[in-house]
């Protein structure tokens, strides 16, 4: 079941509210919970039924090795690695073995057949989530002992899907509270705004500049040849189009938790504000970040025994957190090129941290600069990352930089009299029209909506003064409380949210899928 569907808004969201608030205004908190997890297994299961059975018994068999971590003094490193090696085989199986018999047979010229493994709805999110409450079990960090709060901490449909990968103290704490389950004009107000604010941007602009994007990566990966500006459109395109998606959804998640009266802890920050590759690691997918971080990276030495060995961790680091969104080598790539990013950043900052920035980052030309490179490296591991082949990915890239040869629509280029002249000289080649290039407006636009991702207020922005995601107070840049375009409980911003919320509803009837719900 998608947010964004008609069964999703007019169905299961009233019916789930509408059980969860009557039994808590019963006072039977017990069932209140209940219901809730057995809402979210529902939810869970109107994809396949038939892995319902997978998630349960990860969830039973996570919540008693994480009692046994809690109460055995003696073999608790092994219990621990038992958990870790348990989860990552099962979503090894279901993610990889498929990846992993394919290329077996192409290096040994064989031909092992197996079955195709489909993968079950949000594996990696729920896997990585018990994951993280199994090695803080293991420090002693847990403090929740109710079966009945770890189911939910697990499966709670708002985060279930595609995340946010939370942390049981971030969560169960909440649950807690009387006030949770009493059910206040403030969060449906601050939760529906929010749910739609995120429905807009998926079904409007996301699925928008789809439209642009995919028909240049079905061609690339075809084999066709991509000029200059089709490639630049095309990567430009699903740059946007993953922006507003994954924001979209981030969104929805937020707000749909806040009619439950829970905060979840924010996912996506304004990432194409960064104006460097870690900086844009802290805003994009923030709680996978803090994962790789706190689990992987630390786990394997972080920057603790050197430099070499602290840039072998973030290298290693990028790339299963590459591989943590499929199985493919472009995922690889991917990965690795983050990596490399990473500490190519980290050896700049080691040179000229105390020189060249700290002289020259309050220009804003330097900023500028810093800008571009930043969004050039990030749109470069996006082509990797949408293509569907490796090949797919070099024709996009040979087109962005021209390797392709340039071509523009003839009457551009008479159009630009002397300028078109000197573009025709420099072998840029007129041709009667592009296929994937939809003209100015298309670059108008790309160009209008990247001012907007980086200088329009985000939604937590927009909501800051009403503290709409847990722990927001650490996360806000800079103070905007006061800005006019703040949101408030008022008419006029009642009647905004229920425009963009009648335009997204309307728009519905294109559903498609978020695209973190194929990871």
């Amino acid at each position: 079941m998608l947010f964004n569907s008609y069964t999703f808004i007019f169905a299961y969201l009233p019916l789930t509210m509408l059980i969860f608030f009557a039994f808590s205004r019963l006072g039977n908190i017990t069932m209140a919970l209940t219901s809730l997890v057995a809402c979210s297994l529902f939810f869970y299961g109107w994809w396949n039924p038939a892995y319902l059975g997978l998630i349960v018994v990860s969830i039973g068999w996570n919540y008693f090795l994480g009692r046994l971590l809690e109460k055995d003094r003696i073999q608790r490193k092994a219990l621990l690695w038992l958990g870790i090696v348990s989860n990552i085989a099962v979503l090894g199986y279901f993610k990889y073995a498929n990846f992993f018999v394919e290329n077996l047979n192409l290096i040994l010229v064989n031909d092992i057949h197996l079955e195709t493994v489909v993968l079950p709805l949000a594996i990696s999110f729920f896997t990585f989530q018990q994951v993280a409450y199994l090695v803080d079990a293991y420090r002693g960090e847990t403090k929740e002992h109710s079966f009945l709060h770890y189911c939910l901490f697990v499966t709670f449909f708002p985060q279930l899907i595609a995340g946010p990968i939370v942390h049981h103290k971030e969560m169960l704490p909440q649950f807690s509270r009387p006030q949770t389950y009493q059910l206040q004009a403030s969060n449906i107000a601050i939760g529906m705004t929010i749910f739609f604010i995120g429905l807009f941007k998926k079904v409007i602009i996301a699925d928008g500049f789809a439209r642009w994007g995919s028909p240049v990566f079905g061609a690339a990966d075809a084999g066709q040849t991509i000029s200059l500006l089709e490639a630049w459109a095309g990567a430009l395109s699903y740059t946007l189009q993953l922006y507003f998606d994954f924001s979209g959804y981030s969104d929805m998640a937020v707000g749909l938790a806040r009619l439950f009266g829970i905060k979840l802890p924010i996912n996506f920050f304004s990432p194409y504000r960064a104006l460097n590759i870690s900086d844009f690691w802290r805003r994009w997918h923030m709680t996978l970040s803090r994962f790789l971080r706190d689990y992987l990276y630390i786990s394997l030495g972080g920057n603790r025994k050197g430099p070499v060995r602290r840039y072998t961790n973030l290298m290693a680091t990028m790339v299963l957190g590459g591989i943590w969104h499929g199985a493919g080598w472009n995922f690889f790539i991917w990965g690795g090129l983050h990596g490399c990013y990473l500490v190519i950043h980290q050896l700049w900052q080691a040179t000229f941290a105390t020189t060249l920035i700290a002289t020259y980052k309050k220009y804003w030309f330097y900023r500028f600069l810093a800008w571009l490179i930043t969004m050039l490296v990030v749109v470069v591991g996006w082509v990797f990352f949408r293509a569907a082949s490796f090949d797919g990915a070099v024709n996009i890239l040979s087109g962005m930089f021209a390797i392709n040869g340039c071509s523009l629509p003839e009457h551009y280029l008479i159009a630009t009299g002397s300028v078109g002249t000197i573009l025709n000289d420099l072998g840029c080649k007129p041709v009667a029209e592009l296929t994937y290039f939809y003209g100015l407006l298309q670059l108008a636009t790309l160009v209008g909506f990247m001012l907007v991702v980086v200088w329009w207020p985000n939604t937590y922005e927009l909501m800051g003064r009403y503290r709409p995601a847990y722990d927001l107070g650490k996360i806000l840049y800079r103070d905007k409380s006061r800005g006019f375009w703040q949101w408030r409980v008022s008419r006029k911003w009642a009647a905004m949210t229920a425009i963009v919320a009648l335009i997204g509803i309307l728009a519905l009837g294109r559903v498609s899928e978020f695209i973190y719900f194929q990871f």
